[in-house]
């Protein structure tokens, strides 16, 4: 029997990796957003969380097998994302039909999860990495916790099971993203090759010299799969990164290596990438305007104060994934194929030179 799935945020990062996959696996699969973009194989529903009469109406008529929650909206403060992103959460869980049979509802979160919200991040205590799921909650409010509860709610009401998913910094192609690493390299460099400007990590030289992981979007997506069909991973939450670790001193020089520019030295100096391209919305249109390039707005590609939250972090992050692996998810992802794969994608669909 063919299943059904809801991917809520189907146009995002994630999203539309999930509803890629599980249309590949012959799901029937119902993608929400705001605003959906047309994808193969996947059935647009238009809704806005925020309105719960709306959402409702919008979901009266789907019954999903499984239900994949990969969306959220930056608000100016953490008390704001805990109201606005727990409502989402909230409306989205109450709006859906009864469950008519078993029914599984995963949720994204991140690894803020362990870092703390933004205006905290990785400032004060933190727990020891590698980061392992038994680590407690922080004593401080974040929305990731405020998601979580709505969701241990619903299922408590409505006998679904549940997984949360809690990648590090996701690879993946989605215009407009406000979370969007990859692409925001991809720029940097086309611009450090147009202009002769160094190709200069913006960071911290923890992170230039420490170990790090990342999260492909695909890999995310079977891990998010797996969970859904994987009784032992029910009412779990999980890491989920790539699998490799490795040092930016090194990643970097392999993306300068993909755009055949140099990486610059690294003295030691965080040289935000919201400063070094705050002035490059104009450049970036005359390049997408002489090249014929598909996004000529730079704000809806790169998202320079995320890039810099992740690289200017003053600690070592890694991640740890036996918990998945004691389960049987063997899924694995060299975090520089994920990164040349995106760019080869990027290329491809004329959102880069």
């Amino acid at each position: 029997m063919t299943k059904t799935a809801l991917v809520v945020g189907a146009s995002g990062i994630v999203g539309s990796a999930a509803a890629d996959l599980l249309a590949a696996q012959g799901w029937t699969v119902h993608g929400l957003a705001r605003r959906p973009v047309e994808r193969a194989g996947v059935k647009p529903v238009a809704a806005d969380l925020q309105d719960a009469a709306a959402t409702a109406e919008a979901l009266r008529d789907i019954d999903p097998d499984a239900v994949f929650i990969t969306t959220w909206l930056r608000q100016d403060s953490e008390a704001e994302n805990i109201r606005v992103n727990s409502a989402m959460v909230r409306n989205l869980l109450d709006g859906l039909p009864k469950p008519t049979g078993p029914r599984h509802v995963a949720l994204v979160t991140g690894l803020k999860h362990y870092l703390g919200p933004f205006e905290a991040y990785g400032k004060g205590s933190l727990p020891q990495t590698p980061f392992r799921e038994e680590q407690g909650r922080l004593d401080v409010e974040n929305f990731y916790y405020a998601q979580e509860d709505e969701v241990f709610a619903a299922a408590a009401r409505d006998d679904f099971t549940w997984s949360v998913h809690r990648p590090h910094t996701v690879i993946g192609l989605a215009v407009g993203n406000a979370m969007n690493m990859g692409t925001t390299l991809a720029v940097y460099a086309t611009l450090c090759r147009e202009t002769g400007r160094p190709f200069t990590f913006p960071g911290s030289a923890a992170q230039w010299s420490g170990l790090t992981d990342m999260t492909d979007a695909n890999q995310l997506a079977r891990h998010l799969l797996w969970a859904a069909q994987t009784e032992a991973a029910h009412d779990q939450a999980f890491n989920v990164v790539n699998g490799d670790v490795f040092r930016w001193q090194w990643m970097w020089s392999r993306i300068a290596d993909w755009f055949g520019i140099e990486a610059a030295p690294f003295d030691g100096t965080v040289r935000p990438l919201e400063q070094q391209m705050a002035a490059d919305a104009g450049l970036w249109r005359e390049i997408a305007t002489r090249e014929g390039l598909a996004e000529p707005d730079l704000a809806r590609l790169a998202s320079p104060w995320h890039t810099d939250a992740d690289l200017g972090r003053p600690i070592e992050v890694v991640t740890d994934m036996s918990k998945s692996r004691r389960l049987g998810f063997t899924g694995y992802q060299p975090t520089d194929d994920a990164f040349f794969a995106l760019f080869e994608r990027l290329r491809a669909g004329r959102l880069i030179p």
